[in-house]
Order: structure tokens, then C-alpha cells, then sequence
């Protein structure tokens, strides 16, 4: 099987505009993930300022849209996408995952307006006035609906992780795909990404010093949820090791020839092994370097990105006998 060619091997089903798609998501889910925590954990006076909040409003939408968009025009007939937006259909994934990104979506606006209530009040008296009816709403929903609108988006965007991986878990017939460990694999590592990304916008767009209470916040969630990635991939491999013919000749497939370097070389090397030993072994004052951390959180990002396309392409190379 080490004859095939990458991005065009036997079986394909979906190609790499669904591994951009699965990145996206992951960011956006992450993202948001870690600035419900810090709003809960740390005092904000003014949400609209602080950078983490920001970056989750940011990196929430835009890579959502965005991945939204890919899907749809790969789809072979984009232009009745809309339909799976009203008809919802119980046992279809992808029906349901539609269902789950309105919520989301819907959930976080409403959030996003409660946190940048003073600057969408500023817009809505100086330019839209005949708006202004909602700026109450807004207020009543900061004053009686935060928290409860905060453990729904926090949920949601936490199964939103999990979806990418359910969805490829439901190609039955890949048995490198059909494996119950996907969905936390890619809650931990989309986590990981929207980290990594937040860690971007703070540092660059935010210009934040690296020993800002946001730098140190985010600081401790790194090594625990690295520490988890790896495990899930070790569980991951160890399941298809012992899952029987079929799933032993997918990994053998799988960490051989080009994927197999993608897989030890971008994922584990580049995307695991140097941020997590460069935190548990970095003092202090290298740890918050904002060059460090910038270029920690750009190796954990090109290992996340390089594992949707691992799973999705080496995951299709072996199909069920």
C-alpha cells in the first residue's frame, strides 16, 4: 500500500477542503472554550477590551464562516445547502451538525452582544437608531441570562470539537475512521489549536506583555491538555492495534510511506513533542518570551493541521474487507 499517491489515494471520499474545514472548527471551538473560562475565573471590568474576549469573538466567527463556506461549495450541488437548513433529518450526521452550528452560532452572537454592549450601543445611537430597541434586550440579557447563556455556548462549542471527530467516525466502512476515540482526539487537539490561535491574537494583534494575567491563565491549560492529546493518540493506536485485521492493516498503512512521516513528523515532532518539552522544561523567563510563545503556538498549530489531514487522508487509504 506504500504505492499510493498522497492526496490522491484509492477510496477518497473527502479531500483536503474538509481538512481545512475540520481546522477551522477546532479554532473556533477552542477559542471560544478558553474565553468563557477566563471571564468565569478572572475579573473582566470591561469585557469589550480584554484581548482573550476579543479573540474569542474573533476566532469564533470568522474560521466558523469560513469553514461553513468551504463545505458548501465543495458540496456538488451548493446552491440547495440551504435546504439542510430547515429539514432536519435525526440520522443524518451532517443534518444534525447543521442543526448544532445554528445554536452555536445563534448562542454566540448573543454573547459576543453582551460582551461588546458598549461598543455596539456607541454604533447603534450614532448610526442605526432605529435600533435601538434592542439595547434593552441586550442589558436584560447581561442582567438574568449570562450565566446559563455561558454553560450552553461553553457546551456547545465543547460538542462542536467533538463533532469533527463523530463525523469522520461515520465513514463505517474506513476502519481507521470508525474508531470512538476520534471525537475526544479532536476535542483536545481543536482545543489545543483555539490556544494556540488566542495565543497569536494577544501577543501580535494585542501586543499584551507575556506576563499579563491572560499570558499566565492560558499558560496552565497547555501541558494538561498536550498531556491529553498524546494520551488520546496513544489510545487511538493502541484501539486499531488491537481492533482486529482490518484495523491493523489501516494503521500499518497509516504509518507507512508519506502519511506516516506527516504523522511522526509534523504531528508528534513538531506538533507535540517540542511544545510540550519546551513548557515543562523552559524557566520561567523563556516561558514568557512572547517570541517563544509565538513561535510554540505556530508549531502546535501546523501539528494540528497536519493531524486533520493525517486522520483524513491516512484514514481512507484501507477500506474494510
Amino acid at each position: 500500500m506504500n504505492d499510493y499517491i498522497p492526496f490522491h489515494t484509492p477510496n477518497l471520499v473527502w479531500d483536503s477542503t474538509i481538512a481545512v474545514y475540520l481546522f477551522l472548527l477546532g479554532i473556533s471551538s477552542g477559542a471560544v472554550q478558553l474565553a468563557i473560562a477566563f471571564r468565569n475565573s478572572v475579573k473582566v471590568e470591561k469585557p469589550s477590551e480584554n484581548w482573550i474576549i476579543r479573540s474569542a469573538a474573533i476566532l469564533g466567527t470568522i474560521p466558523t464562516i469560513l469553514g461553513l463556506t468551504l463545505l458548501v461549495f465543495h458540496l456538488t450541488k451548493p446552491w440547495t445547502f440551504w435546504k439542510l437548513m430547515f429539514n432536519y433529518n435525526g440520522t443524518s450526521v451532517m443534518s444534525m451538525g447543521v442543526m448544532m452550528f445554528q445554536a452555536y452560532m445563534a448562542v454566540l452572537v448573543v454573547w459576543i452582544a453582551i460582551m461588546f454592549k458598549d461598543w455596539i450601543a456607541v454604533l447603534i445611537n450614532r448610526y442605526f437608531p432605529v435600533f435601538k430597541f434592542v439595547l434593552p434586550w441586550i442589558d436584560f440579557a447581561e442582567r438574568k441570562l449570562l450565566k446559563p447563556i455561558e454553560f450552553v455556548l461553553f457546551t456547545l462549542a465543547a460538542v462542536l470539537g467533538a463533532y469533527t471527530g463523530f463525523l469522520l467516525s461515520a465513514l463505517i466502512s474506513y476502519p481507521m475512521l470508525n474508531n470512538p476515540v476520534l471525537p475526544a482526539l479532536f476535542l483536545a487537539s481543536g482545543t489545543s489549536s483555539g490556544i494556540a490561535a488566542t495565543f497569536l491574537m494577544i501577543l501580535i494583534a494585542g501586543k499584551l506583555s507575556g506576563e499579563s494575567r491572560e499570558i499566565h491563565f492560558i499558560h496552565k491549560f497547555e501541558v494538561p491538555i498536550m498531556v491529553t492529546e498524546l494520551g488520546l493518540l496513544v489510545a487511538f493506536f493502541v484501539g486499531l492495534h488491537f481492533g482486529g485485521a482490518d484495523k491493523q492493516l489501516a494503521l500499518h498503512n497509516a504509518m507507512t510511506g508519506f502519511w506516516g512521516m506527516v504523522f511522526w513528523i509534523g504531528v508528534f515532532f513538531i506538533g507535540i513533542l517540542i511544545p510540550l518539552v519546551a513548557n515543562l522544561f523552559g524557566n520561567h523567563e523563556v516561558k514568557h518570551s512572547p517570541k517563544f510563545i509565538i513561535l510554540v503556538s505556530i508549531f502546535d498549530l501546523i501539528g494540528v493541521f497536519c493531524l486533520r489531514f493525517f486522520i483524513l487522508y491516512a484514514g481512507q487509504l484501507t477500506v474494510a474487507s
